[in-house]
């Protein structure tokens, strides 16, 4: 009967191995790829002394921080970044807020990032962040729908424009990974 056990353990480590083996070859490969977004913590997180706290809750959830910039806005350039906002009721108050103060922009890579940060984040009202995602970073320094503390792209394009936004010589695209 020990006989058996021992001769299982070899068995188990190789198993181990090839596991290890079949996940870095998909990552080489490309079947898992890495994608980066735009973070940007809003002018009430950084003067609620939130960068701390988010910034850890970042590298915490697997993120790798690439690039990152204290930024204060000024109403042209909060206008073009919410640009697509433009036509909505809210728009102005949200320029004067944007502007309110610096904001802090990263770069964030990891796999499937804008989901992770999205659902990290969580919902767009902190005020429903509170109740429904309450270990969010919207409900840990969130207001409301407007101060809510923190911004997220939400798709690959967005991702793309926002990073540029702010980095030029990032690349925003996802990472492709050569095969050996």
């Amino acid at each position: 009967m020990a006989g058996a056990t021992s001769s299982g353990a070899p068995a188990l480590f190789i198993c181990f191995l090839s596991l290890i083996l079949l996940l870095h070859r998909c990552r080489i490969c490309g079947a898992v790829e890495m994608e980066r977004t735009l973070a940007m913590i809003k002018p009430d997180g950084l003067s609620g002394n939130y960068t701390k706290e988010i910034k850890e809750a970042i590298l915490e959830s697997g993120f790798d921080i690439i690039e990152e910039a204290v930024v204060l806005l000024d109403a042209e350039r909060a206008s073009l970044f919410y640009a697509e906002h433009a036509a909505r009721s809210f728009f102005d108050s949200l320029v004067k807020y944007m502007t309110s103060g610096p904001v802090h922009a990263m770069v964030l890579e990891r796999y499937d990032a804008i989901t992770h940060w999205r659902a990290l984040i969580g919902p767009t009202d902190a005020r429903k962040a509170k109740t429904s995602h309450p270990n969010s970073i919207r409900a840990m320094c969130g207001l409301d729908s407007e101060k809510n503390c923190v911004h997220g792209s939400d798709s690959l394009q967005s991702a793309a424009r926002e990073i540029s936004f702010f980095f030029k010589d990032v690349k925003s695209e996802t990472v492709e990974h050569d095969e050996l």
